[in-house]
């Protein structure tokens, strides 16, 4: 098996053609790849490099009359992806039972190919889901478990996964065991012991978020999994808001069973998703909905959810496009860069607390800040009355504050427009 970065190196002169797919409209799609190609330095020199991004930031259809940092939701995809499912759908509807069916969904075997591809894997260890919460319940109500096993997690991990288990808990008697984490925390080791110190002998399943989603914390997915493997405890892995964010592929983590959004960081449709699960696993993991018995062991009967717009799916394929054009260590780099810039200008007033490592091995593009003394609601609601800057409002039992995203495609003069709104609140208050 090779990894992501391999595979891409063996495609050589495919990988290049595919950097000039159509970014904007068929007159300047050429053009607009050429100019980023164009550009050398360091994914940290590029990261600075104001004109790469401008180009970048020309691929998307955005609304600017309104300032999104909370692309942690859900990202707006550039017009070229939107193109491509537009034209799908289009074609779709001519007549769906031969058009869908027999002509576009055999398509996304090469889609299941390149998603393998870019995270290192086997193609027949992905399936193609609809979110990262559809292929996380899939492992989560996947495993067999009895009244009184234990899974554990912690107190930051998403709330619709966590209300998964109790629903499970409610139904079936299982015990849903939670502990808190440092916010922040730099120490690979402290959260490795904090796992395995909540282990009992009726611990049966482990979930854990790659980057968690309120505070931007990176964890060691890698060393977590293997200090369950060792104790035989399986480990699910939410990577919602990993994949694509920065470089990393399979061979970082180790996981035996990953689920991430690709309509957060890849930038594909809204209603699209990854599922990786270890060939040898999948035979033992139940799907969310019935599949026939014969595809026990088919990685494809995670997909059986009936009909269903198969234009979304195939245009994942432009999306990964887009984002090997950029380049992962250019975009990572970028991420943080922007990360940086808005935090460097507040971080020094006395009222500013940031809940978010600095540390580029503990976090990117997802930072949490709370303004003393300021309600995050209210803030919340200040930034969009006033200034229609969209974040996102942290209201958890062990903190608060408003969770920032930029992306790609967020100018510097937008994260001007946003910290001298966070400069005037913390003089000023609201």
């Amino acid at each position: 098996m090779i990894n992501r970065k391999q595979f891409l190196q063996k495609m050589g002169g495919t990988a290049a053609a595919m950097t000039v797919a159509p970014f904007l409209n068929p007159e300047n799609s050429e053009a607009v790849a050429k100019d980023l190609k164009q550009y050398s330095g360091s994914p940290d020199e590029i990261a600075r490099n104001e004109d790469f991004w401008h180009t970048v930031q020309h691929a998307f259809t955005v609304d600017r009359s309104l300032i999104n940092l909370n692309n942690g939701g859900v990202s707006p995809a550039p017009e070229m992806v939107q193109s491509a499912m537009k034209r799908h759908l289009d074609y779709m509807n001519e007549a769906p039972v031969y058009t869908m069916w027999r002509v576009l969904e055999p398509q996304k075997e090469a889609v299941r190919q390149r998603i393998a591809g870019n995270f290192g894997v086997d193609p027949e260890e992905i399936a193609i889901t609809r979110n990262a919460s559809e292929g996380l319940q899939i492992c989560q109500f996947g495993f067999d478990l009895e009244e009184g096993d234990e899974v554990l997690t912690t107190t930051h991990d998403y709330p619709r996964m966590i209300n998964t288990f109790k629903q499970r808990e409610r139904r079936e008697g299982i015990k849903l065991k939670q502990f808190s984490l440092p916010i922040p925390t730099e120490d690979d080791d402290e959260i490795v012991r904090l796992f395995e110190e909540n282990i009992t002998p009726n611990t049966k399943l482990i979930l854990m978020c790659h980057i968690i989603n309120i505070t931007g914390q990176i964890l060691p997915v890698n060393k977590v999994v293997n200090m369950a493997r060792e104790k035989g405890i399986p480990v699910i892995v939410d990577g919602a808001h990993s994949y694509a964010h920065w470089d990393f592929d399979h061979s970082d983590l180790d996981c035996d069973y990953y689920a991430t959004s690709l309509h957060k960081w890849l930038f594909a449709p809204i209603g699209s998703g990854m599922l990786y699960v270890k060939k040898d696993k999948i035979e033992d993991l139940w799907p969310l909905m019935a599949a026939p018995e014969q595809k026990s062991d088919d990685i494809r009967k995670f997909e059986e959810i009936g009909t269903h717009p198969i234009a979304n799916f195939l245009a994942i394929a432009e999306a990964l496009t887009f984002h090997q054009t950029i380049g992962p260590e250019r975009k990572g780099a970028r991420m943080k860069y922007l990360t940086d810039v808005w935090v460097d200008r507040v971080i020094d007033h006395e009222k500013f607390v940031l809940h978010t490592s600095r540390d580029p091995k503990y976090a990117c593009g997802i930072a949490t800040a709370q303004i003393k003394g300021i309600d995050s609601r209210d803030l919340s609601n200040y930034l969009w009355d006033e200034h229609h800057i969209l974040v996102t409002p942290i209201m958890h039992t062990e903190f608060e504050g408003i969770r920032v995203t930029p992306n790609v495609y967020t100018t510097m003069e937008e994260l001007d427009r946003f910290t001298m709104a966070m400069q005037k609140v913390i003089k000023n208050g609201l």
